[in-house]
């Protein structure tokens, strides 16, 4: 590896071998039609939570297992944030064909495009070095509707070929577009068009298939299981359309578990959902939403919701960041950036405050090549409903409280009861039926689980096997 003029860059430790040769495209699987929503309520025992800042340009021309004690729902007042970037020219080729200006051609070089630049490499620190190797993994994607709504984003090459992993929101616009045309950027500036391989609305991941992709380099995962809270972590992407940007920071928790008002969400995820209980109002007092400007009057339709657990970080991310890489002190993916908090009700009113949000590098690892192999992933169901309060009169503990199991689930067949709470999931501390959820469905249907319950004040666990998300 050397810089623009051919100075060696000093390597980084010995890493791995790449990840194997993935399977072949299945046909695509188009995103389901969604209706874009905001959700925001605010209560006397909650705050207020915003899935947000989408930023759409209005009229652009154009992969955590047995890790205990750390987990928990976010609770600040914050805004949770898309990380899709807008605004035209932001990220250099923006929108093609009748959207976007220009030619199609693969050969063509976004104005913007460029790798990381060492003007001293005898003073190399560990960031420039991580940075030089994981960059060429990053794509910028941008995304946009023949009305002329577009936003942007990031993406991890998965293959030489042009796999591409990135989240539901960045190719759906939110869950407002099942049909937006997709144009990646290369961190060398080359310029691909795209088209979708699988969407898992579920866990808010995507992949993508470049068009005449060949020689691309794939970024090698990591095990974020082995994560500590401390360890270095560089983001990588393109925060509101500056592609190829870096920053630093460490992980800050682990298996923080999040609930997002989605209209990507599968329309019976409910009904599909045993773990939670639906609120009364039909999911109008859910405090995370999206925000897409020119939305307002279909924002008060958003019914469902997902809840993914994720790694918490304090380096930099933006708007635009969502779908791009977060790694580790050796350049492997630790997470696939998804969501930000500011500090303003409104995404429009701030960036990062030092708190992001990645799905981790196992759970994306898992779902991309499901996604990749079959056009849709699997999710567990355990099988029972929960409360959704994480206090219960007459326990002594936090946890998810048992209030019915379902007969034929996996939670009636491993033992459990009404009355039961559940206190950890495949070794994962769980403080409430957000985190349970998050769990279940982190891991894949048919999959063995270890259950740990409280029973009348004495402490068991269970052995049980996942049923399937339908």
């Amino acid at each position: 590896m050397s810089n623009d003029n051919g100075t060696p860059i000093p390597p980084l430790p010995d890493r791995s071998a790449a990840d194997a040769a993935r399977g072949d495209a299945a046909p695509m699987f188009p995103a389901p039609q969604h209706t874009a929503q905001t959700q925001q309520v605010a209560t006397a025992q909650e705050p207020v939570y915003a899935w947000a800042s989408p930023a759409h340009d209005q009229g652009a021309d154009s992969r955590t297992q047995k890790r205990g004690g750390s987990g928990g729902r976010v609770a600040a007042l914050v805004v949770i944030a898309a990380l899709v970037g807008g605004g035209a020219g932001l990220g250099g080729a923006w929108l093609g064909n009748s959207v976007w200006g220009g030619s199609n051609d693969s050969s063509s070089v976004a104005s913007q495009g460029q790798n990381v630049t060492i003007n001293n490499p005898d003073d190399v620190n560990q960031t420039a070095a991580i940075a030089a190797s994981a960059l060429p993994s990053v794509v910028t994607i941008e995304a946009a509707t023949s009305e002329g709504t577009g936003g942007s984003g990031s993406g991890v090459v998965l293959s030489e070929d042009g796999y591409v992993l990135t989240n539901t929101h960045v190719v759906t616009l939110g869950g407002a577009a099942n049909d937006a045309q997709l144009r990646v950027t290369g961190s060398d500036g080359q310029i691909y068009d795209a088209t979708i391989v699988g969407t898992d609305p579920t866990y808010d991941l995507a992949v993508i298939k470049l068009e005449g992709a060949s020689g691309l380099t794939p970024m090698e995962f990591a095990d974020s299981s082995e994560l500590n809270v401390g360890d270095t972590t560089v983001a990588i992407g393109a925060p509101m359309g500056l592609a190829n940007t870096v920053t630093t920071g460490i992980i800050s928790n682990l298996n923080r578990s999040i609930e997002i008002a989605s209209a990507a969400a599968p329309e019976d995820a409910e009904a599909q959902e045993p773990e939670g209980q639906t609120p009364e109002n039909g999911g109008q007092d859910l405090p995370w939403f999206f925000d897409i400007p020119g939305q307002e009057q279909q924002q008060q339709q958003a019914s469902e919701s997902i809840k993914i657990s994720v790694l918490q970080t304090d380096a930099a991310i933006n708007p635009g960041n969502s779908g791009g890489a977060l790694v580790d002190g050796e350049g492997k993916l630790i997470g696939i950036n998804v969501a930000i908090a500011t500090s303003g009700a409104s995404s429009e009113e701030g960036g990062s405050i030092g708190l992001g949000f990645a799905i981790p590098s196992n759970v994306a690892d898992r779902i991309a090549n499901e996604l990749i192999e079959n056009g849709s992933a699997t999710h567990g169901l355990l099988g029972a409903s929960v409360s959704p309060s994480a206090y219960v009169e007459g326990t002594t503990t936090t946890g998810a409280y048992v209030a019915e199991v379902i007969d034929g689930g996996a939670a009636k067949d491993g033992g459990l009861q009404e009355g039961d709470v559940i206190t950890h999931f495949n070794g994962v501390r769980v403080n409430d039926a957000i985190d349970l959820t998050a769990q279940v469905r982190a891991a894949a249907a048919e999959s063995d689980a270890t259950v740990t319950y409280v029973r009348d004040g004495e402490e068991h666990e269970t052995e049980l096997t996942l049923g399937t998300l339908e």
